[in-house]
């Protein structure tokens, strides 16, 4: 589709369909590197011999944070389609990611 059509021959319909499948592909790959890193993390603690045992991030718990997470680059690229990007927006996009990362943690 992306090499197929333009934006303004695709339509709002087009662009929507551009838009969740962007944020799905962000959200797969955030999902799977957050566990994935979080059980290297496990690994490398438990070979430097922690007195805990390290707790490692569920697959569930990525989840929860990637959907917060993957939003963040939709939104950038939606804010270039209307306009540049400048130090406020990515400000602005960042506030969101912290306080919607905080309130994930906080409720979990």
């Amino acid at each position: 589709m992306l090499a197929s059509t333009t934006p303004a021959t695709a339509g709002p319909f087009g662009l929507l369909v551009i838009f969740i499948s962007a944020y799905l592909a962000c959200l797969g790959l955030m999902s799977f590197f957050l566990y994935g890193v979080s059980r290297v993390i496990g690994h490398v603690a438990r070979s430097f011999g922690s007195r805990r045992a390290p707790v490692t991030m569920t697959l569930r718990r990525a989840y929860y944070f990637s959907t917060v997470l993957a939003a963040a680059p939709v939104m950038l690229i939606g804010l270039q389609s209307v306009g540049s990007i400048g130090i406020y927006e990515v400000a602005l996009v960042l506030i969101f990611e912290i306080i919607g990362c905080l309130y994930i943690a906080k409720r979990i």
